[in-house]
Parts: C-alpha cells; structure tokens; sequence
C-alpha cells in the first residue's frame, strides 16, 4: 500500500501560462484527458484551472475563448509535496473541499494527487475509483 503522494500521484501535469487564453487550458484538457491544467506564471506554480471554473467564470459570464487563463483560475491553490503521506493529502482535500492538490517542489508543480487517484489506492472496489481507472472519454 502506498504511504506517499509521490506513489499515487500523476506525474508531469498538464500546464498553462497564466496570460494564455482559455482556450489553451481546454485544448490541453482534452488532449490530456483532464478536468485541471496547471497555471503558471514564469514557469511558477500560480494556481490551478478546471473545466468548471471555464464554464462558470468564462462561459457561463459570456467572456470569450481569448480570455486569459488568470481571469478563470483559481488563485489560491493547496499543494501538497511529493513526500507528505497519503493521510496529510487526505486532510487537505477535506479541510480545503479540494478534488486535485498540485505537488510541488521548488514552487513547480511535479504533478498531481487526485480523490480519484486516492480512491484507486485506498478504496479500489469504490465506484469512484471504478470511474477514475476507466479508460476516459475522448
């Protein structure tokens, strides 16, 4: 059983400039196969943008696919390093009512820590973790 997030977690996310368009940030999601893209700025972890946050703060507002991905992200973000347990993500998911934490190090996000890759780990015979070994829709 894995004790960190580094064992549970997917590696090399997906990211964003923070000035680039949304419509980047949802192109990488579907060639990723992702609901969150890392946003950067400068190469620095700035926050995190999904899927609902395009519709809710872009669509949903009638702005246009060349808002930029700032305008749509969330700011403030929790992160998680690659060596914190599995316990530690789990309290900072259900502290914060986060469904993705960034791991970083160094300020840059090395990946990402899900409650579908923990329910996959913790919790195998779940629906959830059903859901989130499926192949995904493409």
């Amino acid at each position: 059983m894995a004790k960190t997030v580094a064992e549970v977690m997917t590696p090399h996310p997906a990211t964003v400039e923070a000035d680039e368009p949304v419509s980047v940030a949802a192109t990488l999601m579907r060639d990723h196969d992702t609901g969150a893209v890392i946003v950067n700025e400068h190469g620095r972890l700035k926050g995190i943008v999904t899927d609902r946050d395009i519709a809710v703060r872009v669509v949903a507002a009638d702005l246009g696919p060349d808002t930029p991905v700032r305008a749509a992200c969330s700011p403030f973000v929790e992160v998680v390093g690659s060596e914190a347990t599995i316990e530690q993500a789990v309290r900072l998911m259900r502290e914060h009512a986060v469904r993705r934490l960034p791991v970083v190090e160094d300020g840059r996000a090395i990946g990402v820590v899900s409650l579908g890759d923990l329910a996959v780990e913790r919790d195998p015979d779940s629906a959830l973790a059903d859901i989130s070994a499926a192949e995904g829709n493409r």
